[in-house]
């Protein structure tokens, strides 16, 4: 289009008469029906964007010969919508980024269902609601979870008995059916109502989406408009969906660790080292130290056993370390457990011990032992008289009231490896005041954060030199501290040790 010094058109070519018919030669463009392009006339503005007819329009304007002006006018629709198509993918993906990781990271139910709920809103929803499946089948009434724009937090809640039947597509998307999109049916509220705020008023439209797991829906996924909010279009739903999906998979997850979670707390609660008994005339400590597990479990241990003479104690060392070593420490541990009803001599247990392991069913495919100490105290007229069996197991040692440190060579070779085995035993007398410490090479190996030097067992002797006289778990605690020091907050191997002595007498 072009004008004249006042502002008058004077030529409107075809195309543009086709985008703007109310305009043709002759008009004044400052009092035009395209109010955007009349105002940049007024103002003297170079340029316009204008919804017209239900098309986008841009024009600029240039300045022609003398006083007349030219108004090149576009229609970018497309290209408008274009480009807010691609804004939307792109928010779509940035939701999808966050959720996917802020899911990742809730390894618990009660998590997950907060995470989805309040991500949910409000980009999907006014209102979101996540009905999980109940996790004890005999449980009457579903747990739901809300979460509003506006409410400080989400609040928690029963569902009626009603609820799947009043709401459509709910009982479909719990069977892991997706359903469309939809109005609110004129119906009572009375069920949905206690899933909604209050002063929410009647809803405008509910999509109902199944949180899908890999066994089928773990729940469902309630996202709730407003009356006066647009409804969900095909990309919406298709971006529901694929957040519920996510939503159902983490909740999945979630699941799967709490299952893990209870395996391994009782797995813990069964391999930790025990409380050591009372043994009349026998004072004893233990100490413990797992190689950087976060299940403080692994291939280290020691049992204690009361006798009416006194007592059987073991102290062992299986290859390895973490959950694998700790379900063959267990193994070793039960049947300590049920040889020593029928044998109680060190040598010969550790005999049957050692075919025990090796008539186990997948002891070939296994292909793992453990380095062993097996003795037995018995109470004297003037101190204990202890008798050690060793399998492949570092010497335990000799610390005497005077400070006097002493390796008790036993020697014998690793149990649970060989049918023809070869295991030694000894014997030592422990005068009151003196102890017998058996450790695992975790104390002597354990390296320093300097020059990676180990802490060896000369440290260890003086170590016990300086807690010479003092009752078995001041010494324990002495040492572990003095190898603490040592590691530098370093990684280490498993670590225990067991001290046995002659109590005091009262």
């Amino acid at each position: 289009m072009t004008t004249d010094g006042t502002g008058r058109v004077t030529l409107v070519n075809a195309m543009a008469a086709e985008l703007i018919p109310e305009i043709d030669a002759g008009t004044e463009l400052a009092g035009c029906p395209v109010a955007a392009l009349a105002r940049a006339v007024a103002s003297g503005t170079d340029s316009f964007d204008a919804d017209h007819h239900g098309r986008r329009l841009r024009g600029v304007r240039r300045q022609l010969a003398g006083s007349r002006w030219a108004w090149y006018v576009r229609d970018v629709t497309e290209e408008h919508a274009r480009t807010d198509a691609l804004l939307a993918e792109r928010s779509r993906t940035a939701f999808l980024a966050q959720a996917g990781s802020r899911l990742a990271l809730a390894l618990h139910r009660d998590q997950v269902l907060l995470a989805t709920t309040t991500l949910a809103v409000p980009y999907l929803a006014d209102v979101a609601v996540a009905l999980p499946r109940p996790t004890v089948p005999a449980e009457p009434h579903p747990r739901w979870i809300r979460y509003a724009d506006g409410e400080p937090a989400p609040i928690t809640g029963l569902a009626s008995p009603a609820l799947t039947s009043s709401v459509p597509g709910l009982t479909e998307a719990l069977a892991g059916d997706r359903a469309e999109p939809g109005p609110w049916p004129d119906a009572p509220l009375t069920d949905l109502a206690d899933l909604l705020p209050p002063e929410f008023g009647p809803p405008g439209m509910v999509l109902v989406s199944p949180l899908l797991s890999a066994n089928g829906s773990a729940g469902a996924l309630l996202l709730i408009r407003r009356a006066g909010r647009a409804g969900f279009d095909p990309r919406d739903v298709e971006l529901a969906r694929e957040f519920a999906a996510r939503a159902g998979a983490a909740l999945a997850t979630a699941d799967l660790h709490g299952e893990q979670a209870h395996l391994a707390r009782v797995l813990q609660t069964s391999l930790l080292p025990p409380e050591l008994p009372v043994v009349p005339g026998v004072s004893m400590a233990g100490g413990y130290r797992a190689a950087g597990d976060t299940l403080r479990i692994g291939g280290d241990f020691y049992e204690v056993f009361p006798h009416p003479r006194g007592a059987l104690f073991a102290l062992g060392d299986v290859c390895g370390k973490g959950v694998g070593a700790a379900v063959l420490t267990g193994r070793v541990r039960q049947s300590l457990q049920t040889l020593r009803l029928v044998e109680q001599r060190p040598l010969e247990l550790i005999h049957l011990l050692n075919q025990a392991l090796l008539d186990a069913p997948d002891a070939a495919r296994r292909n793992q032992f453990t380095t062993l100490l097996l003795g037995s105290v018995d109470r004297g007229p003037a101190g204990l008289d202890v008798r050690v069996a060793g399998g492949g197991h570092p010497a335990p040692l000799l610390v005497t009231a005077d400070g006097t440190v002493t390796p008790v060579p036993v020697g014998g070779m690793p149990v649970g490896a060989l049918t023809a085995a070869r295991f030694a035993e000894t014997r030592v007398h422990l005068d009151p005041g003196d102890l017998l410490l058996a450790y695992t090479n975790g104390v002597t190996e354990a390296r320093g954060p300097r020059d990676a030097a180990m802490f060896g067992e000369a440290r260890l002797r003086a170590a016990l030199a300086s807690a010479a006289g003092q009752p078995p778990a001041a010494l324990i605690d002495r040492v572990l501290r003095t190898v603490d020091d040592w590691l530098g907050g370093q990684a280490h191997d498993d670590i225990a040790m067991l001290a046995v002595g002659a109590s005091t007498p009262a």
